[in-house]
């Protein structure tokens, strides 16, 4: 179809008055389909939740964006705002509260997509945190009783919950994990530290994976806890900054958990059984991750373009110049590929429902991501020239990012291991 190129509506003002003051006044541009990405594999009901999402991104989001990456919070009225816009839940069972949309990813694809062009990456991770790493364990391991419980407010918005198994000796080997948590009567005390938590900041409770002792064997088991973040010993130490976020203002915890004592309904399955659900849906965390970079490298390519055709040097515009046109082109492919294979993969974890079967292209795509947001961003930067590595754009913050994408959830080079290891058998 037919795109009209505008400047981002998210960006402040003087990024419009700066990247076209050497150009007066502009004229509007129109593309055909230069850097839209074609969407036929989704339907009719996917594009109308689409737009009723971006509908909902450009009233409420984008007015309180810079309010929201100045003070690195969502305030309680968004979360609940998304609640009731349906973002949440779309894998909770209708009964409690949710769309019951168990096994179609594109309808995660999009919110994760749509909300990230609010200009605040980080609501779209936090909107994803919680249905794609919380919400499965419960769905799938928790009791009638803890189902009625914390489902139906996950899915209006009234209840956050996180999900912690890193810690600081404990990175992508979840084996080496020390957090204890030992029978006390009725009761469990959890015991121990984890770092690295995202989403913390407003929620009622954390998803902690602790070791249980099996009194036959002695050893260690791995089992799940819904711990409230009022429990008494729970401490959050500090946020840990990112590059670029405030020291103990950042967006990841480092929480304590000093002889926490909880009810034995807390625990979330059985002993030793925390990992088991992570056999079949344990890529969500990681698609959610490239679902979210598709959405950054669509709107860095997006305004790539805007500057390519608004900007005039040397007698002709930059989208004249055949470096930038050789930019776009690397771009658009490369995203174009990057969508295709990440959708691919979402359709082989709703289909297969089996972790095992879809592991290798799971990690594959954790491979590309980093590179493909790195790319279309590094070339977003290069031809807004100097403007692109100020904090009038996006640019350096996507490039970061890049880095994070290639260490959250595994570093690149155990997911490269992974594939070759599939590959080679």
């Amino acid at each position: 179809g037919v795109r009209v190129v505008t400047l981002p509506r998210m960006l402040p003002s003087s990024y419009a008055k700066q990247a076209l003051s050497h150009v007066g006044k502009p004229t509007p541009v129109v593309t055909k389909g230069l850097a839209t990405m074609p969407r036929n594999i989704y339907d009719e009901d996917h594009e109308s939740f689409r737009a009723s999402v971006k509908e909902f991104v450009e009233r409420t989001l984008v007015p309180r964006a810079e309010e929201m990456i100045r003070d690195k919070t969502i305030p309680r009225e968004i979360w609940k705002a998304a609640g009731d816009m349906g973002l949440f839940g779309l894998d909770i069972p209708e009964e409690f509260g949710g769309a019951g949309i168990l096994q179609d990813y594109r309808f995660r694809a999009i919110v994760l997509e749509e909300t990230i062009q609010s200009g605040n990456g980080s609501l779209a991770g936090a909107f994803g945190i919680q249905d794609d790493l919380a919400v499965p364990y419960i769905v799938h391991m928790g009791t009638q009783e803890q189902k009625e419980k914390w489902l139906p407010g996950m899915a209006d918005g009234s209840k956050k919950v996180v999900f912690a198994i890193t810690e600081p000796d404990a990175g992508s080997n979840s084996h080496r994990i020390t957090t204890t948590a030992r029978k006390d009567g009725g009761d469990w005390i959890i015991k121990g530290q984890k770092t690295f938590i995202s989403g913390i900041d407003q929620a009622q409770a954390v998803l902690v994976v602790g070791r249980t002792e099996d009194h036959k064997t002695g050893n260690l088991k791995p089992a799940l806890f819904v711990v409230p973040t009022d429990t008494p010993g729970v401490k959050i130490v500090r946020n840990v900054g990112l590059y670029g976020e405030a020291d103990n203002h950042g967006s990841h915890a480092l929480i304590h958990y000093d002889n926490v004592r909880v009810p034995a309904e807390a625990l979330l399955g059985g002993e030793g059984q925390a990992f088991v659900i992570a056999q079949t849906r344990l890529g969500g965390g990681r698609i959610h991750h490239a679902m979210r970079t598709i959405g950054l490298a669509q709107k860095a390519l997006d305004m790539m373009c805007e500057r390519a055709l608004s900007r005039e040097t040397q007698g002709s515009r930059l989208s004249d110049k055949q470096f930038v046109q050789g930019y776009i082109a690397d771009s658009y492919a490369q995203l174009l590929q990057f969508r295709l294979m990440v959708l691919y993969t979402a359709w082989e974890i709703d289909k297969y429902n089996d972790y095992k079967k879809v592991r290798k292209d799971i990690a594959a795509v954790k491979v590309a991501m980093p590179t493909v947001l790195h790319d279309i961003a590094w070339r977003a930067m290069q031809v807004h020239g100097a403007l692109g590595v100020t904090n009038e754009v996006p640019f350096l913050g996507m490039v970061t990012g890049a880095a994070v994408m290639g260490l959250a959830d595994g570093p690149t080079e155990v997911h490269k291991t992974t594939v070759a290891k599939q590959v080679l058998r």
